[in-house]
């Protein structure tokens, strides 16, 4: 088998073995898919139908949306309609989009929830300079630089992997992923190898440095909450609790993803559902809940929106 064919098609194993439980996954994925959509639609057209919410914290977030969409989109459509018609294959080029977008979802994720970090970070320590530091260009500048440099350097992993060849076409996984699809390849080679050490060099760039520098800044947030008197404190708190919140949770699903990629060999198929799910479904279900309960700009901006719709009707 030659991975530079387009005509390769890859087996994907885990929906084997779900039998009567097709069922039940199809109808949570298409639940919370579903939910997703609808939430994180109507909150992107809050932020951009509100002036008010035109800020560079809500930039952000919209631009978190925009990739949580393409994350779950890239991955929901394609297993439902699998469940639903038992036909458990995918292209060779549908593999590698899929690898592309989740690839580009996770790394994205990071980068746009550093920039989020240190926006929080100048609102709290530079208040009468935030302004002046978080211009209109600035973030427009930090939003291109946190999309475009994740996007560049997943397609130069999926060109590199892409040129592997490959000698099976069996996934033990519900969608495509890239150290899944390095492993069909015809025994260790110079591609092969170049291909892990730039895949590890991403994992450093994209996830564990964003990690360590998200981390920094919240320790030294958490450290003047500490210190801060009561009001201070407790504003300063539940300005950053919504990007904590998500940042965790998000940090927490990648760590398990890697992890599981690791050892997935010596795990069951239920297992990749579960940080299938828990990577691919939950995060962008939760980036309008969350800020939806934790951030009064965006629940009065809502309310505003509601009732101009009543009187108007």
């Amino acid at each position: 088998m030659n991975g530079s064919s387009i005509t390769v098609t890859f087996i994907l194993t885990v929906y084997k073995d779900m039998n009567s439980d097709k069922n039940v996954f199809f109808i949570v994925v298409f639940l919370i898919y579903i939910a997703s959509i609808f939430t994180n639609i109507t909150l992107m057209l809050l932020i951009y139908l509100d002036t008010s919410l035109h800020k560079p914290m809500y930039m952000f977030l919209f631009s978190l949306i925009v990739n949580g969409l393409i994350g779950s989109t890239a991955v929901w459509p394609k297993v439902m309609v699998i469940l639903l018609t038992g036909m458990n294959t995918t292209s060779y080029a549908g593999c590698l989009i899929q690898i592309f977008l989740t690839a580009t979802y996770g790394a994205c994720n990071f980068t746009v929830l550093t920039v989020m970090a240190y926006d929080r970070f100048v609102s709290i320590f530079n208040p009468l300079k935030y302004h002046t530091i978080m211009t209109p260009q600035k973030v427009r500048q930090l939003l291109l630089a946190a999309n475009l440099v994740p996007v560049v350097c997943v397609l130069g992993q999926v060109f590199l992997t892409s040129q592997l060849p490959l000698c099976k076409n069996t996934l033990h996984r519900i969608f495509c992923d890239n150290l899944s699809l390095s492993s069909l390849s015809c025994g260790e080679s110079i591609q092969s190898r170049m291909t892990n050490l730039y895949g590890i060099c991403l994992i450093i760039a994209l996830l564990i440095l964003p990690l360590l520098l998200v981390l920094l800044s919240y320790v030294k947030i958490i450290v003047f909450i500490l210190k801060a008197s009561g009001n201070i404190g407790k504003k300063a708190f539940e300005t950053c609790s919504p990007h904590i919140i998500i940042f965790v949770n998000f940090s927490t699903a990648s760590l398990f993803c890697v992890i599981y990629n690791r050892i997935s060999p010596y795990l069951p198929g239920e297992a990749n559902i579960l940080q299938s799910i828990n990577y691919l479904l939950v995060p962008p279900l939760l980036h309008p809940i969350i800020y939806g309960i934790k951030n009064q700009d965006i629940r009065k901006s809502l309310s505003k929106i509601w009732k101009r719709k009543i009187w108007t009707i």
